[in-house]
């Protein structure tokens, strides 16, 4: 019960056709439905309307996130545990949201507009759900699509100044179990990588401004499409922040990038499995630069900007 995983990651833009281009072209997400002022993009291998949604306005940004929960029941639990923690909840109704029945919206400690919704709109995969191939053809094959491919969002990270505040709201109020916790040199958590999907996190917060976003990411099946994705990024002059490396925490293996209007992208896979009792892992302030990209051992400076 309760949450299951990310739903969709809602973005302002400046420029709603180039944004589009670069989510379609280079990435290779779905353009579901297009308004007005908004474009809903998923991923090949996803089944609900939208796992991204731009729109446009005069400043680029972090409009919310939004989990999915197991039941509807769920919503009106969610609900009165975040009421009893202190925090106004507001109920959209169905249609309120392309794509989506009813909801509930509430700002985080951290100043994080997260959304809560069960009923989504189900428009199937790019694969029959009868008797199907057990992958999309790669891009550049027959029926392949264009760009990355990824079959489907994977995380959030987003910025907080209490880390620990943060967590513990996430963790008491939602339910999330964190896998990873990175300590400062006085014992206090400035990140933690928390699941609810039983993947190696499906919420990251880490130190930074209240209400930011650091990077959202795509999942990918082996090393193999992150060196694909690598040079893709490469011949569409994309710019790359760190990569292709690995994580000290999560294992996983990743590129970060950003697109044309300088949000943070990541391709990410691997990591491992973390069961019901698997163990929190913690990492020192000593080890940061290898926690977070095992191989350099260091972070760059273009790495702490976020978007808020």
């Amino acid at each position: 019960m309760g949450i299951l995983r990310l739903s969709h990651v809602d973005v302002t833009v400046t420029d709603l056709d180039l944004a589009s281009a670069y989510y379609t072209e280079v990435i290779g997400m779905v353009l579901v439905e297009r308004t007005a002022d908004s474009v809903y993009l998923k991923c090949w291998d996803e089944a609900d309307h939208h796992s991204l949604r731009l729109t446009y306005a005069p400043r680029v940004g972090f409009d919310l996130m939004s989990f999915k929960v197991e039941r509807d029941d769920d919503l009106s639990q969610l609900e009165n545990a975040v009421a009893r923690y202190g925090l106004p909840v507001r109920r959209l109704s169905r249609g309120d949201s392309v794509g989506q029945g009813e909801s509930i919206r509430f700002e985080t400690p951290s100043g994080h507009t997260m959304e809560l919704v069960h009923d989504v709109r189900r428009l199937g995969s790019s694969l029959p759900r009868v008797n199907p191939q057990p992958f999309l053809y790669r891009p550049g094959g027959d029926g392949g699509l264009p760009g990355i491919a990824p079959p489907r969002m994977d995380h959030v990270l987003v910025t907080a100044e209490e880390v620990g505040e943060s967590t513990q709201f996430y963790a008491d109020v939602l339910g999330f179990r964190v896998t990873e916790q990175l300590l400062d040199g006085h014992g206090h958590q400035v990140g933690t990588w928390m699941e609810r999907s039983h993947s190696p996190h499906d919420l990251a917060v880490v130190s930074g401004p209240n209400g930011g976003l650091h990077h959202f990411a795509y999942w990918l099946d082996d090393w193999d499409h992150v060196r694909d994705a690598a040079d893709i990024l490469a011949y569409n002059g994309i710019s790359v922040d760190v990569g292709p490396t690995r994580h000290g925490i999560t294992r996983g293996s990743t590129i970060y990038f950003f697109d044309p209007l300088g949000t943070r992208n990541e391709v990410f896979t691997g990591g491992y499995r973390p069961d019901p009792d698997f163990p929190m892992i913690t990492w020192t302030e000593d080890n940061a630069g290898r926690a977070i990209f095992y191989y350099e051992g260091e972070l760059n400076d273009r790495f702490m900007k976020v978007h808020t």
